[in-house]
């Protein structure tokens, strides 16, 4: 199939990864890259010595009017993701969007129903979901593996980094205007989104914000914990924690009736050519409960290209499938982006209300 063309707007920091992300990928090329201003798409092309092929432009526009770009990233602030998202959709452009996709699922679903009526691709950017590691440890949450977890009881994810004045002062991601939701969009985006994979995407009955939060003068989230709660077809409890405030973390544990899975890199692995996570099975204490009767797996996961051009690749091959074979856009990747968008508006009316329940 053809090789897919990406235009970028914006030369946010992360836009420098997914450059280079789509560099390795072999089945995608980056065309072009914009910004508001020529010089500081231009510095960006030179800093990350872009090939001289590789159209710069002064404005978004130019992108989303350019023939020659199939696909566009947005590494944009997130109020800005409706507008540019449905302006590139109405355009044929695909979309893959950076995290969180958008500020409320109102605003998600123009431009998923953008993406579907002119039959593009979406995606977000949770590059952790494309890792090889990641299908290693859902083959151990299958139903049907019995040397697998088992029934799943209980979740725990943290997504935390410590950042300085300058950041809580000055970061895009602290600024209402720009990001209003924060560390609660930033970070939680993935805990909220490994807490329904690891539930094979089925929503929580009810969502609770808890009260150990902290928000900024404008009332941007820098902290905060949450509880989500199944109770079919099981019961099930995950509790998060994401903060602007603290050391770096990105734990995942998932406990289940007959084992767990326990890991301490889950959105960046500490190695990006290969990844691990720990597998326990049939635990239990010896005599006296002095030792366990069994020691953790260390299953190890390599990787041929890193996980944010795994997933370039594999957004580029949805793509090529729908240009050359007429095939239909996956309904997966906004599925799950819209189903973590659910739970995110649900973690915000929780705390709104004072951390009371909501249901879903």
């Amino acid at each position: 199939m053809s090789e897919v063309r990406f235009g970028i707007l914006g030369c946010a920091n992360i836009a420098r990864k997914v450059a280079r992300a789509i560099a390795l990928a072999p089945n995608a090329t980056l065309y072009a890259i914009a910004s508001r201003s020529i010089q500081k798409a231009e510095k960006f092309a030179a800093e990350n010595s872009l090939p001289a092929s590789v159209r710069v432009y002064g404005s978004y526009d130019e992108v989303v009017e350019d023939s020659g770009v199939d696909a566009v990233y947005l590494p944009l602030p997130t109020s800005l993701h409706v507008r540019w998202a449905v302006t590139a959709a109405s355009k044929k452009k695909h979309v893959l969007v950076e995290k969180p996709a958008a500020l409320d699922v109102a605003e998600l679903d123009r431009i998923l129903e953008a993406c579907e009526s002119n039959g593009v691709q979406f995606m977000d950017g949770a590059m952790w979901l494309h890792h090889p590691r990641t299908a290693h440890m859902e083959h151990l949450l299958s139903d049907s593996n019995s040397n697998g977890i088992g029934t799943v009881h209980f979740i725990h994810s943290t997504s935390t980094m410590p950042t300085t004045q300058e950041f809580l002062e000055n970061n895009i991601r602290v600024k209402p205007e720009l990001d209003a939701l924060g560390a609660l969009g930033d970070l939680a985006w993935y805990c909220i989104g490994a807490s329904l994979w690891a539930k094979g995407y089925k929503l929580p009955t009810t969502v609770t914000a808890l009260p150990d939060t902290t928000r900024n003068a404008g009332g941007v989230t820098l902290s905060i914990s949450a509880s989500l709660q199944w109770d079919q077809p099981n019961k099930t409890v995950a509790n998060i924690h994401c903060s602007f405030l603290s050391h770096t973390s990105m734990d995942l544990a998932i406990c289940g009736s007959n084992g767990s899975i326990n890991l301490k890199d889950f959105i960046i692995p500490y190695k990006e050519t290969s990844a691990k996570f720990d597998f326990t099975f049939g635990a239990k204490f010896v005599d006296l409960h002095i030792g366990w009767n069994v020691r953790p797996e260390e299953v190890h996961v390599d990787n041929k290209l890193p996980q944010e051009a795994l997933m370039v690749q594999e957004f580029a091959r949805l793509v090529a499938s729908i240009k050359d074979c007429g095939s239909q856009p996956s309904r997966n990747w906004p599925e799950i982006s819209r189903k973590t968008q659910l739970v995110v508006d649900a973690v915000k009316k929780s705390l709104d209300l004072g951390c009371k329940p909501v249901v879903l």
